[in-house]
């Protein structure tokens, strides 16, 4: 069955917007989605925000109604429920954009993962739950665009208007199989997400990759970055418009002193050698100037060293979560994370009670699991 054509109230002014929050308040359970401009723009920021009710579609337009404080008691409503699908990003947009935190979520995602589906796309999951195949054409568009095109708005409510039924008939095999309590509080604590705030830390401490590289490298790709982020902000581009990755590591690599040293970078075009190799030039100057002892040294965790007790614990942890998994047809790593299995195998709990203050152990492990757990360790001695 493809998508049926879904009526919408389009809001775009304070009045309209306060209709809404008096309708949504009613509501026991909304379908939320949101659209950003991530791939224009150098500072990423929601553009629409879509809500479905049982009976209505809502398409916010945050650009044209600034203030959205009015919806914060309704995402905030534990009375309320909210469906979204892939919420991380979307719990940590909202909360930069408009300060609004959500409380009672339900994650169509997180529920797919729990029931050991293989795709838990949206398109996927409707399609083998609900037979409804979902058009994705417009998700790379220009969400800041104004006006926004009637197909891309009513694109946008196709990823809200299906998620109640999706909701309820992955709820009911959740609760067939006994885990959809591991859900909800997986779902509890994906609300409490936020964004990292901005630091002075260097640039490089989030470039993957970066500490493969030797020291003088590392002061050439931090001023490789440096440099792509002033030419964004100053463009208003997201970064990977002004320089791919791949290229700021070849850069940094090579350490251009010269035009002819930015030649043969693969996937860094001519233009772009025109338009930024002076500034590329000037930016690592300073860094190749350094003197060995002031190059930047890039941050090694010490390996923690475990005994070979402790290393047979996670060994056996680790099998037994693995079988589990199979058993269960999930992925093993919801049972129990490399993370996790190294922690309790530190800390080697007697009995489930003991598995109550270790950091990062779920409630719902303990519960589920905790028996299992200590028995394996207990094996061991």
């Amino acid at each position: 069955m493809s998508e049926d054509k879904q009526d919408y109230l389009h809001v775009e002014s304070r009045d309209a917007l306060l209709k809404v929050v008096n309708i949504l308040q009613k509501e026991a359970v909304i379908g939320v989605d949101l659209e950003a401009d991530s791939m224009f723009h150098y500072r990423e920021k929601v553009c629409l925000l879509q809500l479905s009710t049982p009976s209505k579609n809502i398409l916010v337009d945050p650009l044209a109604v600034k203030d959205l404080s009015p919806l914060v008691p309704v995402f905030k409503s534990p009375e309320i429920q909210k469906i979204f699908h892939g919420a991380d990003y979307d719990i940590r947009s909202l909360y930069r954009d408009f300060k609004i935190e959500v409380n009672s979520l339900f994650d169509t995602q997180i529920a797919g993962r729990f029931l050991g589906l293989r795709d838990i796309g949206l398109a996927s999951l409707l399609k083998e739950r609900l037979n409804i195949s979902l058009k994705k054409k417009y998700q790379k568009k220009d969400w800041s665009q104004r006006p926004l095109p009637a197909p891309m708005l009513e694109y946008a409510v196709h990823d809200t208007c299906y998620l109640l039924a999706l909701s309820q008939d992955l709820r009911a095999e959740l609760r067939q199989t006994g885990r959809l309590s591991f859900v909800e509080e997986e779902c509890q604590l994906q609300t409490t997400v936020r964004g990292a705030e901005p630091n002075d830390q260097p640039l490089f401490l989030k470039f993957n990759g970066a500490g493969r590289l030797d020291r003088r490298s590392l002061a050439a790709l931090e001023a490789l970055l440096q440099f792509r982020d002033q030419v964004a902000c100053r463009r208003d581009l997201p970064l990977f418009k002004v320089m791919g990755n791949s290229q700021v590591v070849a850069l940094a690599k090579r350490k251009p002193v010269k035009m002819a040293d930015l030649q043969n970078i693969r996937g860094f075009s001519p233009k772009q050698i025109n338009q930024l190799g002076q500034g590329i030039l000037k930016a690592v100057q300073p860094a190749l100037a350094l003197s060995e002892n002031a190059l930047p040294v890039y941050p090694r965790k010490k390996s923690e060293k475990i005994s070979p007790k402790v290393g047979e614990r996670v060994k056996c942890l680790k099998e037994w979560r693995d079988r589990r998994g199979g058993e269960m047809g999930v992925d093993p790593a919801l049972i129990c994370t490399n993370a996790q299995a190294k922690t309790l195998a530190l800390l080697n709990p007697e009995t489930p009670d003991d598995m109550k203050n270790i950091m990062g152990i779920k409630n719902w492990q303990r519960e589920e699991f905790g028996l299992e757990i200590c028995g394996v360790l207990k094996r061991l001695g």
